[in-house]
């Protein structure tokens, strides 16, 4: 069990259920799953960038991404459908926990001129969706290993009803919000 994990069902949800209306310790919002997704627009000309943007995020994630394929052609772009054009993953369970852990913890605090992430990325529906600019951030990605530096979107989903719910609940967990 993660350390997080951990933490979560010792603590984090008797605070929440302390603070909040809740009358079970069921009903308090938890992380079901966290999606990273990479966009790769120069897979068009050089199809060796689908490789080593996989083997990142596998390094990253500790998962195998599944490689996204364009489902449109579009002329403009130099586009074909069934190209691959980025990468994506889906963590769920321990996995998804020491990810979060790694990520609150260690890479976001090594963003350059960090001071906290926005509380207005939130969809109305309790998940939150996190921009990356560069993925040197991970210590797990040797920096000499490193073609290109790309971003990637992180989006944490929650079973919590409202975004507040939401804010709290990555508050507890460690999330630092501006």
């Amino acid at each position: 069990m993660s350390r997080l994990l951990k933490e979560y069902r010792e603590k984090i949800v008797d605070d929440i259920l302390k603070s909040s209306g809740y009358k079970n310790r069921m009903q308090v919002p938890r992380l079901k799953k966290i999606v990273i997704n990479v966009g790769l627009g120069e897979a068009t000309q050089n199809p060796k960038v689908v490789e080593l943007c996989v083997e990142q995020i596998a390094t990253i994630t500790g998962q195998k991404p599944v490689v996204t394929k364009a489902k449109v052609a579009i002329s403009n772009f130099k586009l074909r459908k069934g190209l691959p054009i980025g990468c994506m993953v889906t963590l769920r369970g321990n996995m998804m926990m020491e990810f979060f852990d790694r990520l609150v913890s260690v890479a976001l605090p090594r963003v350059r001129d960090f001071k906290g992430v926005s509380s207005k990325a939130f969809d109305g529906r309790g998940n939150y969706t996190l921009g990356i600019k560069e993925q040197s951030i991970f210590p797990e990605i040797h920096y000499s290993k490193i073609d290109k530096v790309r971003g990637m979107n992180i989006t944490i989903v929650t079973n919590a009803r409202t975004d507040e719910e939401a804010k709290v609940l990555l508050q507890k967990m460690g999330m630092p919000f501006r």
